[in-house]
Order: C-alpha cells, then sequence, then structure tokens
C-alpha cells in the first residue's frame, strides 16, 4: 500500500511538471517502474494506460484555459498516435536504444536554443504564422513512435520542436501537445492491449499514476495560462537540458564522472538565465498571456 501511495505522489509531482511543461509524466513513471523490474513493454502499457486519464482531464483544462491551438491538433495527433500503436504491438522485437543518442543530441541542442531565445532576447519572442501539415505530421509520428517505445517521448520531442519555431505561443505550444497527447496514449494502449494480456499489466500501478496525475493536471494548465512566456520558455528550455544531458554527453565520448560538474554548470545557467527572464519580462511591455 505504501509503495502504490509513493506512485500516486510521483504521478501527481510527474504530472504537474508534466502538464506546464509538456514532459516528465512518462519518462518519470517508466523510468521508476524499469528501476523495480517492471519489463518495459508492460511499464509503457502501465503509463500510457493512466496517460488516458491524465491526457483527458488535462486536454479539459488546457481547453478552458484558452491554452490549446485545434488547428495543429488532428495533424500531429493522428500520425502520432499511428505510430504509438504499431510501436506498442512491436515492442518486443524494436529497441529504441539505437536512436537514443540522436535524440538526445538533436533535443540537447534544441533545449539549448530554446534557453537563449527565451531568456537573453529582447524584443518580440513570438512571430504568429501558420506551421506546415507537412511538418507536423512528421513530426508527431516520430514523436509517437518514440514515445511508445520509451514510454516518454511526445512532449519531449513535440514541444521543443514547436517552440523552437517560434510561430507559436509557449502556452499554444503546452497545451496543443498536451491535448493531442490523449490520441497517442489511446493508440499506444490499444496496442500495447492487443498485444499483452491483462496480467502483463500491474493495474495497481495504473490506478495510482492515474489518481495522482489528475489531481495535479487542472493545476498545472492553469500555471501555464498565467506563466509570462519568457518564464515558461526558459523553464522549458532548462528541463530539456537536464533529461538529456546524460544520454547526451555519452553519445559525444564524456567521461562520466564529469557529469556531475556538467549538470552543476547546466543548472547554474538555468538559474541565470531564469533571473534575465524573470527581469526582462517585469520590463516587457507586453501583458502577461492571459491577463
Amino acid at each position: 500500500m505504501r509503495n502504490l501511495f509513493v506512485l500516486a505522489v510521483v504521478g501527481l509531482i510527474a504530472q504537474l511538471v508534466d502538464g506546464s511543461l509538456v514532459m516528465a509524466f512518462g519518462v518519470t513513471s517508466t523510468t521508476l517502474l524499469l528501476t523495480v523490474g517492471i519489463a518495459l513493454a508492460a511499464a509503457s502499457a502501465s503509463v500510457h494506460l493512466s496517460e488516458i486519464g491524465t491526457t483527458l482531464v488535462s486536454g479539459i483544462s488546457h481547453w478552458r484555459f484558452g491554452n490549446v491551438d485545434w488547428t495543429k491538433i488532428v495533424w500531429m495527433a493522428i500520425p502520432g498516435g499511428i505510430g504509438a500503436y504499431f510501436v506498442a504491438v512491436l515492442l518486443s522485437s524494436i529497441s529504441a536504444e539505437a536512436a537514443q543518442p540522436i535524440v538526445a543530441i538533436f533535443l540537447f541542442g534544441l533545449g539549448a536554443y530554446i534557453l537563449i531565445r527565451f531568456s537573453f532576447k529582447v524584443g518580440n519572442l513570438i512571430t504568429e504564422k501558420p506551421i506546415s501539415r507537412k511538418f507536423l505530421s512528421p513530426l508527431g509520428l516520430v514523436a509517437g513512435f518514440l514515445d511508445a517505445a520509451g514510454g516518454g517521448g511526445w512532449g519531449p520531442i513535440s514541444t521543443p520542436s514547436l517552440l523552437s519555431s517560434g510561430r507559436m505561443e509557449p502556452r499554444k505550444v503546452v497545451g496543443t501537445v498536451d491535448t493531442s497527447e490523449f490520441v497517442v496514449a489511446m493508440c499506444a494502449s490499444v496496442g500495447f492491449l492487443s498485444s499483452l494480456s491483462f496480467a502483463e499489466i500491474p493495474l495497481s500501478i495504473v490506478a495510482a499514476l492515474l489518481i495522482g496525475g489528475v489531481i495535479a493536471a487542472p493545476l498545472a494548465d492553469w500555471l501555464v495560462r498565467h506563466l509570462h512566456p519568457r518564464v515558461l520558455g526558459t523553464a522549458v528550455g532548462g528541463v530539456i537540458l537536464l533529461t538529456n544531458a546524460c544520454t547526451f554527453l555519452k553519445a559525444i565520448g564524456v567521461d562520466p564522472r564529469t557529469n556531475p560538474f556538467v549538470y552543476a554548470a547546466i543548472l547554474a545557467i538555468w538559474v541565470v538565465a531564469l533571473y534575465f527572464a524573470f527581469s526582462i519580462s517585469r520590463r516587457d511591455s507586453r501583458p502577461v498571456l492571459g491577463s
């Protein structure tokens, strides 16, 4: 019972971060389940089943707070759902390990770009323009593929890619990606249930993660509505850097013993960036989004 309570707390914290930055729930929960010995397919299935509930509640909250751009949902969610379904069915024979270094390098570079753009750039941050369907659909397919393969990846892939375009407000990026994840979670779950038996899926873990996530979802979505775009973008950039640093450093051949120093440097840069973001946002003539 205590372990289930801990999982519920983990789900709550992970969804609080995920609902505000669109990354953490899948990665955090899957990592925890793998460390206690649950097989990858069962762990990913548990996380995606719980995400059906958390993303539904989060999507409704984002919609009510005006954080969703519905014109982009279909073009991302359907390819993402297709990719997630087929990977879920074939997960026993497919490994995402080979792609992890490449993805980590890509995301680390985007994280650095986003951090610099939103914390230090003076002037207009967002130029709202249409984003091509030819960009959205492949993005959704790749993100859905990686999400089902590793238990998390929809947010970490989709969010920085859309943010770096500079064509959407950060809160609209967060709300749109988070809402479209419902389709991805649903399709991945259908794929897992067609290839695994219910006996292989720890339903008590699914329930614990779901309860914690559902409680946190509305609060996180409210937070997105009221954060200044500079602060939100800088927060996203820092999280991307920290969550991908280990794989990134391994991919470029850095001695693992230096990792703590690199993490400390990233954290220090992030703190400074957040300070600049807060300072500039106070002087910004634009009103805070949602006011």
